[in-house]
Formats: structure tokens, sequence, C-alpha cells
């Protein structure tokens, strides 16, 4: 498919959403398609958050390579996961800041 355009799965702490949706604008302007984390408005229930984080491990078998959103170098432990995850299943990781 000569017309085939990249596949990014952004991760991140949530805490850093600003970011993230720089993030996906920047990569969405240079063509680049995106599957990021879900946001929610509010709390969400531990059952939630376990749905939540499994779908984002079907997002990263979507992609190509894995962006990590993560502002003076943080990585939480569900991005530490999906960082573990996206090696072993072999996917490029590139960090938007040094680790």
């Amino acid at each position: 498919m000569p017309d085939r355009r990249e596949i990014v799965c952004i991760c991140g702490s949530t805490r850093f959403v600003d970011e993230m949706r720089a993030a996906n604008r920047d990569l969405t302007f240079a063509g680049v398609i995106v599957v990021a984390p879900g946001e929610a408005d509010e709390l969400i229930a531990n059952e939630q958050k376990t749905a939540l984080d499994a779908l984002h491990l079907r997002k990263i078998d979507l992609a190509d390579r894995v962006l990590v959103v993560n502002p003076g170098g943080y990585i939480g432990e569900s991005t530490s996961r999906e960082i573990a995850y996206a090696h072993a299943t072999g996917k490029p990781i590139s960090f938007t800041d040094p680790v």
C-alpha cells in the first residue's frame, strides 16, 4: 500500500494530558495516525481503569511505534507496563524527554 500512513500510539501519565494532546496534534498535522489514551472527566472505578489499561495495550498492538510522553523523564507504573508490553511485542519506542 503506497499511501499507508504511520500509526503511533501515545503513552504517558494522565497528569500530562496537555502534553499528550500537543503530541497528538503535532503528529496528526505531520500526517500520522494517532491512537492515544482514553480520557475521563471524572474519577473512574478500578474496574474501568483495568478495562482501559487492557484497551490501551490493544492500541499498542495496532501501532507501528510508541511515543512515550514523559516530561521531566517521569514514567509511572501504568506507563512502565505499557513500555514493557511494547518492548515485548517488538514495537519501536521513543520518548519526548530523556529517561
